[in-house]
């Protein structure tokens, strides 16, 4: 008899990790009920953001309708933004249109991403390319309508959270803005200024990495500002606890915490508000309840990324693991801290890989560009 036969599963968000569990769910458990939860049922394709200021992509690229895969595996859409948890995770509170209705479920994952922490005085000087399509085309166009000034770009992390940092988009930014100017024969109307309040920014994709960034920062005439902490953002400059330089266009990314429907819900949390799971990806001391991706907080080890890869992994396991809970089995299925990023400069590339045994950077390359594209193609033809 199929143990998951008439179970329900809710599945919150419809990014990367979601994307991944309720494939998985459906490859392995027919007849199981699945409903996704989130605004609206699209992906955004979060890693080619970095191209909208380039025009090398637009929103039709980005924005990736869900519908048809949802309809090719049978999974219910459930509109609205989630509001809270409730009944130790067997029911999620969903607010749509003003009116708040429960999803019940025997099984839970947890795939919404996290939020940005935004309590750095003047925060709403800055622009988040991450934050979604919206902020990458507001890039777009504030560069072309820029005929000079400073640049400033830079990213921070949640003091309580050491993991939850992206850095690596703003790293492909910077690069790509440098660049893209470069291509439009402009470069020697613009200053680039790197920041952050660590002397050794993306320590955690290996140490020799942070070698080459900082050597291309310096061989394309990118300045730094290293090693003091961001006091507060204004309209034309940055403040930091050692100096204040001027800026006419501020990139930031800042730290990241957990959702906001978390205070709402039983999950234990972690210092830096995210939720608490174990190396499973169960939610600790949660009976069939998941988390996966930017959401969650984990036993890992210093370097851990926050990156779509790692989601999909997460979701792997979890959906494996919430099926042995069905059937009464062991859920002890565990997944391998690993960092794979193709760092993109625009027209070329180069790899970052970094495991518990080895870490390495290979030298740029057009082919590694050609082949992000590819991968983008791949991926996203397998969902439309």
């Amino acid at each position: 008899m199929n143990v998951t036969m008439n179970k329900r599963i809710s599945v919150i968000g419809a990014g990367f990790g979601a994307v991944t569990a309720i494939k998985m769910l459906r490859k392995h458990s027919p007849d199981v009920c699945i409903t996704l939860i989130a605004p609206a049922p699209t992906l955004q394709y979060y890693p080619s953001l970095i191209w909208v200021p380039a025009k090398l992509r637009s929103r039709a690229d980005i924005m990736v309708n869900l519908k048809p895969l949802l309809a090719r595996l049978n999974v219910q859409y459930q509109p609205g933004r989630v509001v809270g948890v409730e009944a130790e995770g067997r029911r999620v509170m969903v607010e749509h249109d003003g009116v708040t209705s429960a999803v019940d479920n025997d099984g839970l994952i947890i795939a919404s991403g996290g939020r940005f922490l935004k309590r750095l005085p003047g925060i709403e000087h800055a622009i988040a390319v991450c934050e979604g399509i919206d902020a990458a085309e507001t890039i777009r166009d504030r560069l072309a309508t820029m005929t000079g000034g400073t640049i400033a770009l830079g990213f921070g992390t949640n003091p309580n959270e050491p993991s939850a940092v992206r850095g690596g988009p703003m790293f492909e930014l910077l690069f790509g803005i440098d660049r893209l100017l470069r291509q439009q024969g402009r470069r020697d109307q613009f200053k680039l200024v790197f920041f952050n309040p660590s002397f050794r920014p993306g320590n955690r994709l290996g140490e020799a990495v942070v070698d080459h960034l900082l050597a291309r920062m310096k061989k394309f005439d990118i300045q730094t500002q290293l090693g003091a902490k961001m006091v507060r953002f204004e309209a034309d400059k940055i403040v930091t606890e050692a100096s204040e330089f001027a800026a006419d266009l501020i990139l930031f990314m800042p730290g990241m915490t957990g959702p906001a429907w978390l205070d709402n819900a039983p999950f234990p949390k972690s210092p830096g508000g995210m939720i608490r799971a174990e190396a499973t990806a169960q939610v600790a001391g949660f009976e069939r309840v998941y988390v996966v991706g930017d959401s969650g907080s984990y036993p890992a080890p210093d370097w851990a990324p926050k990156q779509a890869h790692m989601a999909d992994l997460m979701a792997v396991v979890a959906a494996k693991n919430l099926r042995a809970e069905f059937a009464g089995k062991p859920a002890n299925e565990t997944f391998a801290w690993e960092l794979i990023c193709v760092m993109d400069m625009l027209d070329r590339a180069v790899v970052v890989f970094r495991n518990e045994k080895r870490q390495f950077i290979s030298p740029p390359c057009r082919l590694l560009h050609y082949g992000k594209r590819l991968f983008e193609w791949w991926y996203l033809r397998a969902i439309r």
